[in-house]
């Protein structure tokens, strides 16, 4: 019997090209569009690579003061002073790296000047995150103690200074901002959040020590769990330091807020400015972010609808002949839907090879600098249930029509 339907199906879909590539059309454009969003979402969200640590570390990125009257507020990221003397002694946490957030340097190489990001980390940063080394070594502990004028390099940036292979730049001196930084490694490029640079020194190479007594500054603290369910425990506990957090100034800041959030919790607290409460606001984000995409589906699902109305009003004799020898309207509804599923499907993996291909050309058109995103099973398997879905909600309600048709009238062509 499904064999049937197959043959049936292709032939139907044979007799009218045009309009089998018109609703292909429509399903490959919507799931292009869904696929290409869902990938981005996953790689900001659930990274793996340089971040694959991410589901157990929390990021300290925001800091919030209120005055004593309430009338002002002030929004800023942690200084070195507020991560080393209250987030660095936190119990039962593998580790807490400190990193500045990128900024803009001047290269410069004889009458050369690049422009470039630069990160100022200490040693732990390079233990939170898992950068691909492609030559030479990372920081270390005594670097950072010693403030030792040392840099690590992305693969575009010393490709980009010394030509040649990652090997090159090894032991070559760039002068950065008047500094002079000896290339002691080269890591692969990477674009997420926490990793994002061209550049990273050790924070002890900052011209002044002015950095270590500031409460709030540059900086993003990295706080890595033993294990995930580590988390909420942890989060706790930064909210309980935050409330004993006292300023240098306490008469023009009173209140201190901070967080301990993951990258979704981050990013939903600065969307929704929840930044003096524990709910980031994150289940509104996903929330709204599902029902952005279902209202997105909507609109092609209903002109699917249309065109299968249409489509199924022209096979009225066809029903009428199959209702006069026996076929059930569970059988010629089963049969409509069938061909309707088939053709999303097809139209899901149409969409994925195009869903793949826009994703490489996002990669190699540099519009989000060293994006690095892959076309993983998940993304598939969430390609082919919206493909599904589709088919579903596009052909239920033809079919159902279809099925209440009288055969007398069907042959007769009419409703």
């Amino acid at each position: 019997m499904f064999r049937n339907y197959l043959v049936t199906a292709w032939k139907v879909f044979m007799r009218r090209k045009l309009f089998t590539a018109i609703n292909l059309l429509c399903i490959v454009l919507t799931l292009v569009v869904l696929m290409v969003i869902a990938s981005l979402l996953e790689t900001a969200f659930r990274p793996s690579g340089v971040e694959g640590k991410s589901d157990r570390f929390l990021q300290v990125a925001m800091v919030r003061m209120d005055s004593p009257s309430g009338d002002s507020r002030s929004r800023t990221a942690p200084g070195f002073k507020l991560i080393d003397k209250y987030l660095k002694p936190l119990p039962g946490v593998e580790r807490v790296a400190a990193v500045t957030v990128p900024t803009s340097v001047s290269v410069y190489q004889g009458a050369t000047v690049s422009e470039l990001e630069m990160r100022r980390a200490d040693a732990d940063y390079w233990k939170v995150l898992d950068f691909r080394l492609l030559a030479g070594r990372f920081p270390t502990v005594e670097d950072d103690a010693r403030g030792r004028m040392i840099a690590v390099l992305n693969a575009s940036s010393a490709r980009r200074l010394f030509p040649g292979t990652p090997q090159a730049a090894i032991g070559q001196r760039i002068d950065v901002a008047g500094q002079s930084f000896e290339v002691v490694g080269v890591v692969e490029d990477a674009m997420h959040v926490n990793a994002f640079a061209d550049i990273w020194a050790p924070i002890s190479t900052y011209a002044s020590s002015d950095y270590r007594n500031q409460l709030t500054g540059l900086f993003t603290a990295l706080v890595l769990a033993e294990r995930a369910e580590d988390l909420p425990r942890i989060q706790r506990q930064v909210a309980q330091i935050a409330k004993g957090v006292v300023h240098d100034d306490p008469k023009q800041w009173k209140t201190i807020y901070f967080w301990a959030d993951s990258k979704l919790d981050l990013f939903a607290r600065i969307l929704t400015e929840s930044d003096d409460v524990p709910n980031s606001g994150a289940g509104k984000l996903l929330a709204g972010i599902a029902v952005a995409m279902v209202l997105f589906m909507l609109l092609p699902a209903l002109n699917l609808i249309n065109l299968n109305t249409g489509r199924i009003l022209e096979r009225r004799s066809e029903i009428g002949v199959r209702k006069a020898f026996g076929a059930t309207s569970g059988q010629l509804a089963l049969q409509f839907v069938i061909e309707n599923v088939l053709l999303c499907l097809a139209g899901g993996l149409i969409a994925l090879l195009a869903t793949a291909g826009v994703l490489a050309w996002l990669e190699s058109a540099n519009l989000i600098p060293y994006l690095q995103v892959d076309l993983n099973l998940a993304v598939f398997g969430w390609g082919m249930l919206i493909a599904t879905v589709f088919g579903l909600v596009s052909g239920v309600l033809p079919a159902w029509k279809m099925s209440r048709l009288d055969p007398v009238h069907a042959l007769k062509g009419a409703l």
